[in-house]
């Protein structure tokens, strides 16, 4: 995750500028499992022709096991983690739509 005293160069190696980072975003903890996992599986998209098209499902058992989220609890929170995925498709295909 971004701290401020990351160096502008370090930054700019994942597309961000400076200013891209500096609001804070508050998570409820009803929702941290999901917010965990899905920042965990970032590593985790299927990607075609056009860019990304959803999260790999066939690894999140193991991603979530290996952050100790129980079977139970990931049932719990799939829809959320379903959510987190689609807005971050829509915001990658928003971000592809603006771009020159």
């Amino acid at each position: 995750m971004y701290s401020p005293s990351a160096p502008d160069e370090l930054i700019s190696v994942f597309g961000f500028a400076p200013g891209d980072l500096d609001e804070d975003v508050e998570v409820w903890p009803c929702n941290w499992p999901a917010f965990l996992l899905f920042n965990r599986m970032s590593t985790q998209w299927r990607a075609g022709t056009g860019g990304a098209i959803g999260l790999d499902y066939s690894s999140i058992r193991d991603v979530a096991g290996f952050l100790g989220i129980k079977k139970k609890k990931l049932a719990e929170i799939f829809p959320d983690l379903q959510v987190l995925e689609g807005e971050a498709l829509r915001v990658m295909a928003e971000e592809r739509e603006n771009s020159p």
